[in-house]
């Protein structure tokens, strides 16, 4: 009896402890999951866009579908100049517009890319400093961004589209760089040669593996391949966009913790959004609602555009397709096909020349 005393406390003394150890992991992990939100959330910089805009606004949709506003900022400020070049001073461009319209059951997105060269009526708008920044008739789409900063530029789209923007999210060259890397890189082909100093992109025919600072070239080029034209440009953005979606779902996030702070500590330092996005909780509800679209699940299109009449370097809404396009949005429903099936030849995949495909000649008999 005295002996099955003795193992009793044994086993009691053993299960107080491995009730200590335990408790002592869960406040761990606990302080650790605090000390990681704190952080997060103190990364991101967010801009209070719905107080600058007020209620002159386009209704925001009631059935669940939403409007995201995308834009990759020029800036050469900080890192932005030692990977970008060049010398914007304290302004700063939209280099890079995408309207994201996910649909009422957020199985698919459309998305819209606007260039940026596209002239288009900007409204009067208040700059952070609360200045008034007197409109425009016949403004390039992406000054708005550096006239009025990001409240100007929702106002501006909002306007030219007739959409509510219900978010705002901003990168810059070097936060997209950062999350290029965060996520292992990006692969891409390419049917033709790549060589385009001004970006830094040099690639010969293939697939190729890229890294975010070449990641960043290849969104970047615009001389190095196809008639150089910004269009030419958009279409190696959108092949993009859809290989980083392939590669960030096959790393396998939430079986790797580590490697999941890794890029959430990087992605909320890389970009700057709308108040109702700038929390971590935001940011994460955000990523569930999106998480069952991945590349097939996409739609992607340049708005339709064609030469400006007053100016041959611009252009204009090419109508009516260009307005099919918003009101597909407004619909909640897919761009319509006439417009997809029109849209620019990605210049990295244009048919190899002639002189590229024949086979080699066999060398002469001796």
């Amino acid at each position: 009896m005295a002996e099955h005393k003795r193992v009793l406390t044994r086993r009691r003394k053993i299960l107080r402890v491995a009730a200590c150890a335990f408790a002592a992991l869960v406040v761990l992990g606990a302080g650790a999951a605090g000390y990681a939100y704190v952080k997060l959330n103190g990364n991101i910089k967010s801009v209070d866009i719905n107080a600058r805009l007020g209620d002159a606004r386009p209704p925001a949709a009631t059935n669940g579908s939403f409007n995201i506003l995308v834009l990759g900022s020029d800036s050469r400020n900080g890192e932005n100049g030692d990977l970008a070049g060049g010398d914007t001073g304290d302004t700063a461009r939209s280099d890079t517009a995408m309207v994201v319209h996910v649909n009422q059951d957020h199985s698919n997105a459309e998305v819209v890319s606007i260039p940026r060269d596209t002239l288009v009526t900007r409204p009067d708008c208040t700059d952070a400093g609360g200045k008034t920044v007197p409109g425009a008739k016949h403004a390039m789409y992406n000054s708005a961004f550096e006239s009025g900063g990001a409240a100007c530029a929702v106002k501006t789209t909002e306007q030219f589209t007739g959409l509510r923007m219900d978010h705002y999210v901003q990168i810059d060259f070097a936060g997209f760089a950062r999350v290029v890397d965060s996520i292992g890189g990006a692969t891409v082909s390419t049917t033709v040669a790549i060589h385009d100093k001004d970006s830094g992109l040099d690639l010969a025919a293939g697939e190729h593996h890229l890294d975010g600072q070449q990641a960043l070239a290849f969104v970047r080029t615009r001389h190095g391949v196809g008639d150089g034209s910004d269009l030419g440009r958009i279409e190696l953005q959108k092949q993009m966009v859809k290989s980083l979606l392939q590669q960030a779902g096959g790393i396998g996030l939430f079986s790797n913790p580590v490697k999941l702070w890794s890029i959430g500590d990087t992605m909320t330092r890389s970009i700057t959004t709308d108040s109702a996005l700038g929390s971590v909780n935001s940011l994460v509800g955000l990523v569930q609602e999106l998480q069952g679209i991945g590349p097939d699940q996409l739609g992607m299109v340049t708005l339709p555009v064609v030469t400006a009449p007053s100016d041959p370097n611009r252009v204009v809404e090419q109508q009516p397709q260009a307005g099919q396009v918003w009101a597909a949005l407004k619909a909640d429903q897919p761009v319509p096909q006439s417009v997809v099936s029109a849209q620019p030849e990605n210049p990295a995949q244009a048919a190899p020349t002639a002189s590229a495909t024949a086979p080699a000649k066999a060398p002469a008999r001796r």
